[in-house]
């Protein structure tokens, strides 16, 4: 009878020893990356760009044997677009994607997004490659302390609205929600239009609410956001043919030894290649899915849009960016 007690107590204090260890086991920190780089996006995640950075984070983690890891906040979780270019400069967090809004930061920028300057990814491809691509980023790392890690392709802006609109002459006191950027509130209004400055997750419950009338956005953001929810017409005006750049602290970017920079820039332009196979894929499928959502496609005239606000977005550059927008309107016309 003792020794029944006595195994009892034994295989009770073992399983006591196992609960204990299995408790700690559980509770012990994990181990931390040497470099933890917080992303902010403003899509969700079924669009592209979040999609790449995961592609992204899985390259930096794998080639980095877990020495970095990138957490990606969609959504404006973490903050909305200028906000978050500002919290980088703060090293608060690390990377977002951004275009023409840096033009806050430096003018040059206006050319990721000036309206009616390119027509196609061609004409796109040989600013970003050439002397205007260049500056844009030298600018970047110098005014707003930011490292480009390629570009992603957003495809043509337009415009959104719940009345046709063929002509700018159907645009008189549309308002119309624009980015933060100069360039696009100097073309709106000059082609009739009352544009309205405003946060992109503030968009859709704004044109719920009727405070704003319409917006402007690729085909995959307008799907993206669900915008034909609250919007019945796309409106062809194809007025913006423009890319972001996905980038990262230039600070930060500095801190990671000359094995991990290496590596991080290596996998930007992986990612960069990933979201393009992407959006090839997409652009195509998007169209049909916002049709399928009941939005109706309305042809414009372009060629009037682009004449009527012309001279309005000339005389908007300073003579420096006046200059290389002759520059890249003779290239063009070279080209053609």
């Amino acid at each position: 009878m003792s020794i029944s007690i006595k195994t009892k107590h034994t295989t009770r204090r073992l399983c006591h020893l196992i609960l204990l260890f299995l408790v700690l086991s559980g509770c012990s920190p994990k181990e931390e990356p040497e470099f933890l780089l917080r992303t902010a996006l403003l899509v969700n995640e079924d669009h592209t760009w979040f999609k790449a950075f995961v592609y992204f984070g899985g390259i930096l983690e794998e080639r980095s044997d877990g020495r970095i890891k990138v957490e990606i906040y969609p959504s404006e979780q973490l903050a909305k677009e200028i906000e978050a270019i500002r919290l980088i400069q703060a090293e608060v967090i690390d990377m977002t994607t951004t275009g023409s809004t840096l033009t806050n930061w430096f003018e040059a920028a206006t050319f990721c997004e000036l309206p009616f300057l390119m027509q196609d990814s061609t004409d796109m491809n040989r600013y970003i490659n050439g002397p205007v691509g260049k500056l844009m980023e030298d600018e970047m790392i110098k005014k707003a302390g930011l490292r480009a890690l390629g570009h992603f392709e957003r495809g043509p802006r337009h415009l959104t609205s719940n009345r046709p609109i063929r002509h700018p002459d159907d645009l008189k006191g549309l308002i119309i929600r624009v980015p933060n950027v100069p360039a696009f509130v100097t073309t709106w209004s000059a082609l009739g239009a009352k544009p309205t400055p405003m946060a992109f997750s503030e968009v859709f419950t704004s044109l719920q609410q009727g405070t704003i009338q319409a917006q402007e956005n690729p085909f995959a953001m307008i799907n993206n956001a669900g915008f034909s929810e609250v919007q019945k017409y796309l409106n062809l005006t194809g007025h913006v043919i423009s890319w972001v750049y996905p980038v990262v602290g230039e600070k930060q970017f500095q801190k990671l030894p000359p094995d991990l920079q290496e590596i991080f820039l290596q996998a930007g332009k992986e990612m960069q290649a990933y979201e393009h196979r992407l959006f090839l894929e997409n652009e195509k499928s998007v169209q049909n899915e916002l049709k399928a959502d009941g939005m109706q496609f309305i042809e414009v005239d372009k060629e009037a849009f682009a004449k009527k606000c012309e001279q309005a977005i000339y005389d908007s550059l300073s003579p420096e960016m006046q200059k290389i927008y002759d520059e890249l309107k003779q290239e063009k016309d070279d080209a053609i």
